[in-house]
């Protein structure tokens, strides 16, 4: 697994550079560049560009002629993490083991450089080499799992929720659209890529769904007994903001117990693919026992 996945990111890391050039010195808009630069190639496990390559080629495409799909879905989240991390949201000072782009560039910079990442995605999404039917399917995936039915939509019921008292159901709720949904975008944009049918990005959901609930339940328990050093990001945040999460709602015991389920789940998922689902499964596998 540990080659395909540094073959990935290989590609996907010069792509991303590609995508959002350095600034010239003269240029009036400099700092917005260095902003999104900043936040965007700074590193991180980078799951969702991966997924997507992988995704692609698990479908009979071309991981290289997937990468517009890879960078816009990783460009979208790294503008939610830099939005995430804001004082008006969750006012965190440390992300990917650096200071939040706040922190560095100012908060109204920092809220450019989101918008900046979040439209360029999809100038990145349209410019897919393959059919121009699938570029627009593709971008229409992102912007769908991305906006107020998805991803925003998740981080709405956050902000409304904190302070109060929250069931399983309603944290699975917020979940499906705060962490599943641009996971989901991520397995079916590479499936997308590759000219998959509908029973193909089906199948593509159902495995991001248990992925991406494991990887949100891991986070929990990670938040609770993993170290801010090897995490890269501050722990304890969601007690300190009075937030509940599956820990303090199951126990670290049921909630790993959670975190295996799904992740039996986006296995079980892979069966509907002709193609090798080695690297998927074991993914799977490794993110539910992951220590950052």
């Amino acid at each position: 697994m540990k080659q395909t996945f540094e073959r990935y990111l290989t590609m996907v890391e010069q792509a991303l550079e590609e995508a959002v050039p350095a600034p010239k010195e003269e240029s009036l808009d400099r700092t917005v560049w260095e902003a999104m630069r900043y936040s965007l190639l700074v590193g991180g496990k980078r799951i969702r560009p991966v997924l997507t390559l992988a995704f692609a080629e698990l479908c009979g495409g071309s991981a290289q002629q997937a990468l517009p799909f890879a960078c816009a879905v990783e460009m979208v989240h790294t503008y939610s993490l830099i939005h995430d991390d804001l004082p008006c949201m969750d006012d965190d000072d440390l992300r990917r083991g650096k200071p939040t782009n706040h922190k560095v560039f100012g908060e109204a910079m920092a809220l450019l450089a989101g918008d900046g990442l979040l439209t360029r995605a999809f100038e990145q999404a349209l410019a897919f080499s393959g059919p121009s039917s699938d570029a627009v399917r593709g971008a229409s995936v992102l912007a769908r799992c991305a906006g107020a039915s998805g991803m925003v939509g998740g981080q709405c019921v956050d902000l409304s929720a904190q302070g109060k008292e929250v069931d399983l159901s309603l944290l699975q709720q917020m979940d499906q659209g705060k962490t599943v949904a641009l996971i989901s975008a991520a397995c079916q944009m590479g499936c997308i890529a590759a000219g998959a049918g509908d029973g193909q990005l089906e199948a593509a959901r159902h495995y991001a769904e248990g992925l991406g609930m494991a990887f949100q339940i891991r986070d929990d328990i990670l938040d609770v007994e993993g170290d801010a050093k090897t995490l890269g990001k501050n722990v304890g945040m969601d007690s300190a903001r009075d937030k509940r999460n599956y820990v303090s709602l199951l126990g670290v015991e049921e909630a790993q117990r959670l975190v295996e389920s799904y992740t039996d789940q986006a296995i079980s998922a892979l069966e509907a693919f002709a193609g090798d689902t080695a690297f998927l499964r074991e993914l799977a596998v490794s993110l539910a026992t992951r220590e950052k």
